[in-house]
């Protein structure tokens, strides 16, 4: 098996395309219509795994809610200083201040050090970011 996506209903498609187009580099690999909405894939590159913004055609009065059992998704950088600067560019705020170490224990007993910093996307899902230098 190979894993395809994950799908999210969004509450503005350009706002939600600008954050992850533009500040996360996701590209639009192909866009759906069905009868009462649009799909739109976006990944890093063709055949990575996408995210799928649905965009339907009429929304909730409430704006849509993430559920308790979702976490975040997360995307890697190779320079976070360039990162942070583009988030508070772009009007971004980053959750918890500034990025941070987090250290993870491995199973022979050695730890590993991550930086990673954490945002919301347009519609409140989170987003880590996790510097591979």
């Amino acid at each position: 098996m190979k894993y395809l996506h994950s799908m999210i209903r969004v509450n503005n498609l350009k706002e939600s395309m600008r954050f992850y187009c533009e500040l996360l580099g996701q590209k639009l690999q192909s866009k759906k219509d069905l009868d009462d909405c649009t799909l739109y894939f976006l990944a890093e590159y063709e055949g990575a795994p996408e995210i799928e913004l649905t965009d339907n055609w009429e929304k909730p009065k409430e704006p849509y809610k993430t559920g308790n059992t979702f976490g975040h998704f997360a995307f890697s950088t190779d320079d976070m200083e360039a990162f942070v600067q583009k988030v508070k560019d772009m009007g971004y705020e980053l959750m918890y201040g500034e990025p941070f170490n987090l250290d993870l224990k491995n199973e022979d007993g050695s730890v590993s050090v991550k930086r990673i910093a954490f945002l919301k996307d347009p519609d409140g899902n989170e987003i880590e970011v996790i510097y591979k230098g």
